[in-house]
C-alpha cells in the first residue's frame, strides 16, 4: 500500500509491473515510503491504471507471460512520452538492452538481484528527471505565450550586468586613487569602436577593465567572450577562436562554433596576447584586417563584426623591438593602449579594497565578522603584493576563514609572508634602518653571533605584531619569562616599540 503523503508534498506516483506476486510485494514494501506505489501483475491491468491515473515512473519486468516489458513500454512511450520508463530483469541480454534504449526509450535497465538503496536512488533520480522535464515544458510554453515578457526579463538582466561594470561602481578605489585617471581614460574610449590593448601585471584587473569597456560601449547588449591565449596551443586556439567543421581533424566529431562567431556584434577579449606564436600572429592579423574568419576545414570564409580588446602582462613594444611580436599586429591591436597600475603603485586603495572584499566574502561564506583590525590593515599596506589584487583576495579569504566567528580579522590571521614583510618594514625609530629579511641574513657578512642577533630581533618583532603587542602572550609563545623578554627588548633597542596606527601605515605604504 502506498504511504500517505503530507498535504504540502505529494509523493511521485510509481507503477510497478511484475507477474511474480512476491516480487511485487517486496518492491512495494521497500519503495512505499518514498513513492505513491501502484502495482499490476500484467500489462492489461497496468494499461488500465495508466488510463485513469497520473503516473510519473514505471518499473516494469522484462519477461512476462502476456508480452515483454520493452514491447509494453514502447506503447507507453507513444501515448505518454513524459513518463520515465525503467526495465528490471534477471537476464542481461545485450539485444534487450539495446532495443529497450532505442525502441522503448528506457531511462535505465536494472538487473536482478537489485540492492534496495541503489534501486531507491535510481527511482528518485527518475522522479527528479520527470519534474525537471515538466518544468522545462512549462517554461517553453510560457516563452511562446509571452515573448515580450521574456524579452523584458532578459533586458533587465543585461542592464543589471551593465550597472555592475559602471566605471564609478565597478572599480573599488579610494578618492585619491591613481585608478581615477585610468577609469577616466576607459570611460572616454569605451563608446568608440576601436581596438584596445590593456597592459599591466597579472592580477591587476585587466579582464574587469575589458568588461567595463564592453558594457559601456554601443555593443553592451551583445555577447562578451574571453579567451586566455597563453593557455591553449596553436591548433586548439585556432579552433576555439574561429571554429571548425566536422572531420577537420582527428576528434572533430561535429561542427564547432568559434568565439568570434559567437561574439558577432559584440566583443572578444584576448588575454595574454603576448604569448601567441608568430605563426598564429599571422592568422590573427588576417582576421583583423579582413573582418572574416575561416573555420578549420571550411571552404569559405564568413564575415564577423566584433570589437577586439587584448591584454598582456608584457611590454609589447619591447617584444616588437626584439622581433618576437609582429609590428603590424601590434598596431592593429593597440589603437588605444591603457596601462593598469600594480597594487603596490596604488597602495592608497588597499584598505578600501580589503574592507570591501571582506564584506563580500563574509556574505558568500555565511560568516559574521567585524572586519579588519587597524593592525591588519597596516600590515596589508606594507606588503608589496606581487600577485596584485588576486593575491590580496586570496589572503583575505584565508584570513576570514581563520578568524573567529563574529570577531575582527587581526594580524594573527595573516599569512607568514605578509607578516614577515610587515615586520621588516616597521622600525621603532624613524632614523633606524629596517632589519634584514631572512634570505638577506643568510647571505650577509658578519659573525654567527651578529647574524643570530639580527634573526632574534626579527622573530621577536614579528611575534609582538602577531599578538597585538601583548608582551605576556609573546613571551609565552617564545618560551620566555616577561623579565627575559624585557631584557631582550632592551638589548635590541625595542623596549619602546609601538604599533603603527592606520594613518601612519597608509602614509608609509604611499
Amino acid at each position: 500500500m502506498a504511504s500517505e503523503s503530507t498535504p504540502n508534498q505529494k509523493l511521485p506516483t510509481l507503477l510497478i509491473i511484475d507477474d511474480e506476486v512476491r516480487s511485487l510485494e517486496s518492491l512495494n514494501r521497500i519503495l512505499c515510503d518514498d513513492f505513491d506505489v501502484r502495482t499490476a501483475s500484467n500489462t492489461s491491468d497496468a494499461m488500465a491504471i495508466l488510463e485513469r491515473e497520473w503516473v510519473q515512473i514505471i518499473l516494469c519486468d522484462q519477461r512476462m507471460p502476456d508480452r515483454t516489458g520493452i514491447d509494453f513500454l514502447s506503447d507507453v512511450r507513444e501515448r505518454w512520452p513524459e513518463i520515465v520508463r525503467i526495465i528490471i530483469s534477471g537476464y542481461t541480454d545485450t539485444e534487450d538492452v539495446i532495443r529497450g534504449i532505442n525502441q522503448a526509450g528506457i531511462f535505465q535497465y536494472i538487473t536482478k538481484p537489485w540492492q534496495p538503496d541503489s534501486l531507491t536512488l535510481t527511482l528518485k533520480n527518475a522522479a527528479q528527471l520527470f519534474s525537471l522535464t515538466r518544468e522545462n515544458e512549462l517554461l517553453a510554453t510560457e516563452m511562446k505565450m509571452s515573448p515580450r515578457h521574456a524579452e523584458a526579463a532578459v533586458s533587465r538582466r543585461r542592464r543589471a550586468v551593465r550597472e555592475r561594470f559602471h566605471f564609478d561602481d565597478g572599480v573599488i578605489r579610494a578618492s585619491t586613487s591613481p585608478m581615477n585617471a585610468v577609469c577616466d581614460r576607459l570611460r572616454q574610449i569605451a563608446p568608440y569602436d576601436v581596438s584596445v590593448l590593456l597592459q599591466g601585471e597579472s592580477g591587476t584587473g585587466k579582464e574587469l577593465a575589458a568588461r567595463a569597456l564592453h558594457y559601456n560601449s554601443l555593443r553592451w547588449n551583445k555577447p562578451f567572450v574571453a579567451e586566455n591565449c597563453g593557455a591553449v596551443p596553436d591548433e586548439l586556439l585556432e579552433s576555439e577562436l574561429f571554429g571548425h567543421k566536422r572531420g577537420a581533424f582527428t576528434g572533430a566529431v561535429g561542427d564547432h562554433v568559434g568565439l568570434f562567431e559567437r561574439a558577432n556584434g559584440g566583443t572578444v577579449f584576448l588575454d595574454e596576447i603576448g604569448e601567441i606564436s608568430p605563426a598564429f600572429q599571422v592568422k590573427l592579423l588576417r582576421v583583423l584586417q579582413s573582418g572574416e574568419i575561416r573555420p578549420v576545414g571550411a571552404s569559405k570564409p564568413m564575415k564577423v563584426d566584433v570589437r577586439v580588446i587584448a591584454a598582456t602582462n608584457k611590454t609589447l613594444e619591447e617584444e616588437v623591438r626584439r622581433g618576437r611580436f609582429r609590428e603590424d599586429l601590434f598596431y592593429r591591436l593597440a589603437a588605444v593602449t591603457v596601462h593598469l597600475p600594480a597594487l603596490r603603485e596604488r597602495a592608497v586603495d588597499i584598505a578600501v579594497i580589503a574592507q570591501n572584499y571582506v564584506e563580500q566574502a563574509a556574505v558568500t561564506f555565511g560568516k559574521t565578522t567585524k572586519g579588519l583590525s587597524d593592525d591588519a590593515i597596516a600590515a596589508l599596506g606594507r606588503y608589496p603584493w606581487p600577485g596584485n589584487i588576486r593575491e590580496l583576495q586570496n589572503e583575505l579569504q584565508r584570513a576570514l576563514i581563520m578568524a573567529p566567528e563574529g570577531g575582527s580579522i587581526g594580524v594573527e590571521q595573516l599569512s607568514p609572508r605578509v607578516l614577515q614583510t610587515a615586520t621588516s618594514r616597521v622600525s621603532p625609530q624613524p632614523d633606524a634602518p629596517a632589519p634584514e629579511s631572512v634570505p638577506q641574513i643568510a647571505a650577509m657578512q658578519g659573525t654567527l653571533r651578529d647574524r643570530i642577533n639580527i634573526l632574534e630581533e626579527q622573530v621577536i618583532r614579528e611575534t609582538l605584531i602577531r599578538h597585538g603587542w601583548n608582551k605576556s602572550h609573546a613571551a609565552k609563545e617564545l618560551g620566555l619569562s616577561r623579565v627575559g623578554l624585557r631584557l631582550k627588548l632592551q638589548r635590541h633597542g625595542l623596549e619602546n616599540i609601538h604599533r603603527l596606527d592606520v594613518t601612519d601605515a597608509r602614509r608609509a605604504a604611499g
